[in-house]
């Protein structure tokens, strides 16, 4: 498979040419070995061609749409998502803006400007958080209050009265790589536009756009279609979620203008000094999102647990209150029937009583 993909990239490594180059230096020989077998494989496929690029990570991402280098490639993606054409004016800082804690999960996050003013925020989760939507919308209004202070700044510089149709939306974009469950219960959809709208129809632009993009789905979606790939938007979803070099050699065959993109990828692997830098931070980040798992795992096993607990606390409450309950009825029962029983007693004496009496006049 990777000769096949050696035909249309030249410049792909041979594997043991590359085991060669990092075993003689002591410093790429030292990052190789630090990392497991698993990753080891991982990095050798992917330089070799034996599967392809990982675009989804953030460094390789960044690296091949860069929004200053080559604009135009994010453009095009974003044009797709957005349904309308639309041009990269700059690329603004993300961390600045990124809530606490917030980064544990992400693969990749950029943040660029587009000419029109509107802000998009392109990230990609590993894993896709506990309460996606809570948390997009926190930091869609982190993202537009940044637009508020912004467009007041500038109403100020030229000395005019600052006036809320100056502020331009915010638009967040999510990509899953493995999305959350409630994701799954839409196995037909792999594209999730929200925006806030009105039950009477009265129409207000609110300025908060979402795209939500579960990959997982759209590759098993995919995968059901005998390989077809259907439009640019199935196109641009399989370069940055396919890495089976098969469906790679599909994807260029049909549309050739990302083969440029996947020279460029191959192209970086001949550094392979800053290549297994970048693939080094990856791992950690992947490291990272995999404690984060645990962690958020861990929680929701602990949640459940309480849960289950103040559950059956509930029932042996319910339990105790109605061997309560019980008890009452039985007291009741005992004292009715002790009534019941000295009434007897009292009649049995009077009968005794008057027998006696009879007995008497008789003699």
């Amino acid at each position: 498979m990777s000769k096949t993909l050696k035909q249309h990239f030249p410049m792909i490594r041979d594997r043991l040419e590359l085991q060669m180059e990092i075993e003689s230096n002591p410093d790429l020989k030292a990052v190789f070995e630090s990392w497991i077998p698993e990753r080891q494989k991982e990095f050798l496929d992917i330089c070799t061609g034996v599967r392809g690029m990982k675009f989804l990570y953030d460094s390789f991402f960044k690296e091949i749409l860069n929004p200053e280098y080559t604009p135009e490639r994010l453009e095009s993606l974003l044009s797709i998502l957005l349904r309308e054409d639309v041009t990269i004016l700059e690329t603004l800082p993300a961390d600045s803006t990124r809530i606490a804690d917030e980064t544990s999960l992400l693969i990749m996050d950029i943040v660029v400007r587009l000419s029109d003013g509107t802000i998009v925020n392109l990230e990609v989760q590993k894993i896709g958080y506990r309460f996606p939507g809570a948390r997009s919308a926190c930091y869609s209004a982190d993202l537009l209050l940044r637009q508020y202070k912004r467009s007041r700044s500038e109403q100020k510089r030229l000395n005019k009265n600052f006036n809320y149709k100056n502020i331009k939306g915010v638009y967040t974009i999510i990509f899953f790589e493995h999305s959350p469950t409630s994701f799954h219960e839409f196995p037909d959809s792999y594209l999730h536009y929200f925006e806030q709208v009105s039950d009477t129809g009265l129409r207000l632009d609110l300025l908060q756009k979402y795209l939500f993009i579960p990959l997982d789905i759209f590759k098993e979606k995919q995968q059901n279609k005998d390989k077809k790939i259907e439009g640019i938007l199935e196109a641009w979803l399989t370069f940055l979620s396919e890495d089976d070099p098969e469906k790679i050699l599909h994807l260029i065959e049909t549309y050739p203008q990302f083969k440029a993109m996947y020279e460029d990828a191959y192209s970086l692997c001949l550094n392979v000094e800053e290549v297994m830098q970048m693939f080094s931070k990856e791992l950690a980040e992947l490291d990272r999102n995999t404690v984060q798992l645990m962690i958020d795992e861990m929680e929701e096993e602990l949640e459940g647990k309480r849960k289950e607990l103040e559950g059956a606390s509930k029932e042996l409450e319910s339990a105790s209150k109605e061997l309560e309950s019980k008890s009452k009825e039985l007291e009741s029962k005992s004292k009715e029937l002790e009534g019941l029983r000295l009434k007897e007693v009292e009649m049995i004496t009077r009968i005794y009583h008057s027998v006696q009496d009879i007995k008497k006049a008789a003699e």
